[in-house]
This record gives structure tokens, sequence and C-alpha cells, in this order.
């Protein structure tokens, strides 16, 4: 058993150090954050909202460092993924959470495939549907490589530094008005509870907040000695997601104060066209294909994971065997539901709306999860923390009821 146990141990951390674990953790919560939801919700609202747009995105900052802080921190202490700790909090609360992670992030998966399908439409004037068929090979192919963890991490670095690069350009080509989006910012004219719901819930809602937690446990990184690495990951990887963030709301922003309409078919796109016309769509092209793969890469991993309630070294090696299989079998029944039904930008926005709801619920778990000794130990949650986290859940319960009573 012994040898069972040192086996696996080695296995997901593969000679890395913990800060490259770290790392890819940071990079993919963070792209996982910002995919073709995240892309098709801020320039929906950007166009809707204008400037006060602003607002919604500076929450968001602050809940994403909230949420992910204490998420990150009461996992990796624990040493065990936030389903296996929901069921010690209450039998059976962990099987609700798997379903509803899991679920929402198969919804968000089928607007990530298709997403990715539609970079390949603007590059290469293939069908978005045909497009999503190879944007899931190209998934399915990360996954099944040797050492595939690394290479999914690796992956997702490069598309990334590609993302901030192409908004960095159309930012050059751009006069963004600086001084109307601080004003609005911090100062909004009108706030709007749904976009708030949306945006947070496809940032941090759902699967989002469990990734780089999860990413941390199957990398090795467990116990108290990790808490400088689980810092680091957690700030680097909030940091690269609002540097995306801001960088396209201030593009979609400069785009509409011009007096120029937003396709509702593909909003995010009218963006890169006005600004650098063929050239910029073909950009956004690239960058919507890296969106889609960074998601789908950082959905699936984190959705299969809540498929996991082994608790002993052998179970672990046993599930690995079957991995792989259901890593496939999700993928590929995301792109046959993008196949036969389509319109990914619509699904996108609705579920973010979802993954907002589910937020309060998932959070409560993981704050109760830190004071209770048989999960964490001797181990002292940050005050600042835990207070801070039961404000998040209070403002998303109630912006929730708010967009509910909005919309029903």
């Amino acid at each position: 058993m012994k040898k069972e146990e040192e086996v696996v141990k080695e296995i997901p951390s593969a000679g890395r150090s913990p800060r490259s674990i770290a790392m890819g953790a940071a990079f993919l919560m963070a792209m996982a954050a910002v995919g073709p939801g995240f892309l098709t919700q801020t320039a929906t609202f950007t166009g809707q909202m204008g400037a006060n747009f602003g607002f919604a995105i500076l929450l968001c900052i602050i809940v994403d460092f909230v949420v992910q802080m204490n998420v990150w921190r009461i996992i990796v202490v624990s040493g065990k993924r936030a389903q296996v700790i929901a069921n010690e909090i209450l039998p059976g609360l962990g099987y609700v959470l798997s379903f509803l992670v899991a679920a929402g992030g198969l919804l968000f998966n089928i607007g990530n495939i298709g997403g990715a399908g539609l970079g390949l439409n603007v590059l290469f004037g293939i069908s978005p549907e045909n497009g999503a068929i190879i944007a899931a090979c190209f998934a399915i192919a990360v996954f099944v490589a040797k050492n595939a963890m690394t290479v999914m991490d690796r992956t997702v670095q490069v598309l990334a530094v590609v993302k901030i690069a192409i908004l960095i350009y159309i930012m050059c080509v751009m006069a963004v008005p600086y001084k109307a989006a601080v004003t609005h910012t911090f100062m909004p004219t009108n706030i709007d509870f749904y976009s708030i719901v949306t945006i947070v819930g496809g940032t941090v809602g759902g699967y989002i907040s469990f990734s780089g937690g999860h990413r941390l446990i199957e990398g090795g990184l467990t116990g108290k000695k990790e808490l400088k690495y689980v810092n680091e990951g957690a700030i680097t990887g909030i940091g690269v997601a609002s540097l995306i963030r801001i960088l396209l709301f201030l593009a979609g922003l400069a785009v509409v104060t011009v007096g120029y309409k937003l396709d509702p078919a593909n909003p995010a796109a009218s963006i890169f066209k006005y600004a650098a016309g063929n050239f910029g769509y073909k950009f956004f092209g690239i960058l919507l294909f890296a969106a889609g793969m960074t998601s789908t890469l950082g959905s699936t991993f984190t959705s299969i994971s809540f498929l996991n309630y082994t608790h002993t070294a052998k179970s672990e090696m046993k599930l690995a065997r079957y991995n792989r299989a259901v890593v496939v079998a999700f993928i590929v029944i995301s792109a046959a539901i993008f196949y036969f039904i389509g319109n990914p930008a619509k699904v996108l926005v609705v579920v973010g709306a979802i993954n907002g709801f589910i937020l309060p619920i998932s959070l409560s778990i993981l704050l109760i999860a830190g004071y209770k000794k048989k999960i964490i130990g001797d181990y002292h949650h940050p005050l600042f923390l835990a207070i801070t986290g039961w404000i998040v859940v209070a403002f998303m319960l109630f912006a929730s009821i708010e967009t509910l009573i909005k919309l029903f």
C-alpha cells in the first residue's frame, strides 16, 4: 500500500516545482474565466450599458479575489476536493454540488466548443459546426497526451499570451474614452444586476472557482506548508483574468462610444471588425479560438474532477484508468450538442447567469468547511477572508433574486 501511495503522489507533479504547478493552476483558472462566454458577455453588456458596465467589472474583480482566495486556501489545506469536503459537512451535499458544477460545466462547454468553432470559421471560412469538431479533437489530443496535466498547463499559458497580445493591439489602434470609463466605474449612473450576476457567474461561478484549487490538488500541493504557492497562484490568476477583462471592456467601450452598434449574433466580433477592419476580424478569430480552447480545457478538467470521490491511493489509481474515457465523452457530448443546436452566443450569456446562482451555494460550503477542524485540522482561516466571503454570498444571493424578479 505504501508503494501505491508513493507512486500516486509522484504522478501528478511529474517532477515539477510547486511554483510551476501553482502557475499552471493560475493560468488554468484565469483562462477558464476569460473564454468565449466572457468575450460575449462583456461585449453584450458594454453595448447595452456603455461605461456603466465598468462598475460590474469592478465588482467582478473584487468578488473574484474574495472567492478564489477562500476556495483555493481551504481546498489545499484540507487536501480534499470540494465535493468530498461538502459530503463531510453534510452527507449527500457533495453529490448535489457535483451535479450543479458538472451540469453547469457541460452547458458552458457547449459554448466553449462552439466559440472555438466560430474562431475557425472566422479564420478559414469553414462552418462553425465543423470547426467545433476540429476544436474538440484538439482538446481531446491535449488530454490523452503523455503527461496530460503538463501539456494542458503549457497550452493554456501560450494561448493566454496570444489573448493579451491581440487585445493590446486593438487598444493601440482605438481611441479609448478612459475618463468616462473611470468615472462611471466608480460612480455608475445605472446598475444592472443581471449583468453583474452574469459576468460574475461567467468569471468565477460554477466550475471556474474550483478549477485552480483542484489543479493544485492534482499537482500534489496540499497542506498549510503550500499556502505560499496558493497565494501566488491565486493572485497571478486573478491578475491575468482582470487584465484581459479590463482590456476587452475598454476596447468595446471605444467602439460603442462612437455610435457603432454591435451585432447581437456575434457582439465581440463587431468590436474587432470595427476597430481594425478585416485584419482585426481575423485577429478576433484567433482570440476566439484561443478563448474557446482554454475554457474547454478548464471546464472539462474541473467538471470531471467533481466526479472523483476517491479517498485512497488504490482507488485513485483505479479511477485513473477510466478518466480519459470520461474526458473524451464529456468533450464529444459538448461538441455534439453544439453541432445540432448551435447558437452559442445566447447559450453563453444564459449559462453565465446560471453559474452566478450556483456561486453562493458553493462558496457557503467552503466557508463553513474553513472552521471544521475535522476538515482543516489546526489551520486558522483569515477572519478578513471569511467576512468578505460571507458578504459575497449575501450580495450574490441578493443580486440573483433581483435578476429572477427582472426576468420573470
